[in-house]
């Protein structure tokens, strides 16, 4: 990523010989700068440029040289306002989570507790710092604690669609749902979600209430389907014979390379 601090620096002290333009990775201009290094015209299109380097917004100096690093960082940021977002509802999550798990007197007078996940609070941490495989470890032993934990097959679902892995990521999120995951402007705006939600099975998958298509049921449409064609064959090949086209023969032939 170019500082736009160095860029000035260079064009102060090399800016004649077009030093600046080519760190900037505008080659040609800084060809144009090394041709006419000897007229002093262009020394003092070097120091302008200095000055303007120097007095020039952070921002906009990444908007014109930095750009894709920009669409990253604006992604990022947007990942970051959502985790924000999250933490409150962590916090407020926790908050009544200790009313919950406050112990409860059975008849022999002894207490018990819900089991502690210190996982799920770790998974959240290395998803945060954008460590999703460490994530999606935490995230599997959070799961053996609490299997039925919608929050955490929901980030187990982004977690798996920032490394790209489009089935676990369906069936996290297809789990998340049926055990009580309801928002449903996050799963449609979350940017964690992207890749699942640009899959040509996305729609078919949101229309089917987030719940994947059986490949069984795929296997069963496919067979009748064949069967159907088939059968459609062999009566062509009975009119055929009964119109006279084919002879007896023939036909016996042609169907049993269609039995086969």
């Amino acid at each position: 990523m170019k500082d736009k601090n160095v860029a000035g620096i260079l064009a102060l002290l090399f800016g004649f010989l077009g030093i600046h333009r080519f760190y900037l990775g505008q080659t040609g201009l800084g060809i144009v700068y090394l041709i006419f290094c000897l007229v002093p015209i262009i020394w003092l299109i070097a120091f302008v440029d200095a000055i303007l380097f120097f007095v020039m917004d952070k921002d906009t100096f990444d908007m014109k040289y930095n750009r894709e690093h920009v669409d990253k960082r604006d992604i990022r940021r947007n990942v970051a306002q959502e985790r924000r977002r999250e933490r409150v509802r962590t916090y407020d999550d926790r908050s009544s989570s200790r009313r919950k798990d406050r112990p409860q007197t059975t008849r022999r007078g002894s207490a018990r507790s819900r089991k502690p996940d210190p996982f799920k609070k770790t998974g959240i941490e290395k998803y945060k710092d954008y460590d999703f495989k460490g994530a999606i470890a935490d995230f599997q032993k959070s799961l053996g604690v609490r299997p039925k934990d919608p929050g955490t097959h929901f980030y187990l679902a982004c977690a798996y669609s920032m490394e790209e892995d489009v089935e676990k990521g369906f069936e996290h999120l297809e789990k998340a749902v049926q055990l009580g995951f309801s928002e449903m402007e996050k799963i449609n705006s979350t940017d964690a979600l992207a890749f699942l939600r640009i899959q040509p099975d996305y729609d078919t998958f949101k229309a089917n209430g987030f719940r994947r298509v059986s490949k069984n049921i795929e296997g069963v449409e496919s067979e009748r389907e064949m069967d159907d064609l088939l059968l459609s064959k062999l009566k062509r090949l009975g009119d055929l014979k009964e119109r006279g086209l084919i002879s007896e023969d023939e036909f016996l032939k042609e169907k049993a390379k269609l039995l086969k």
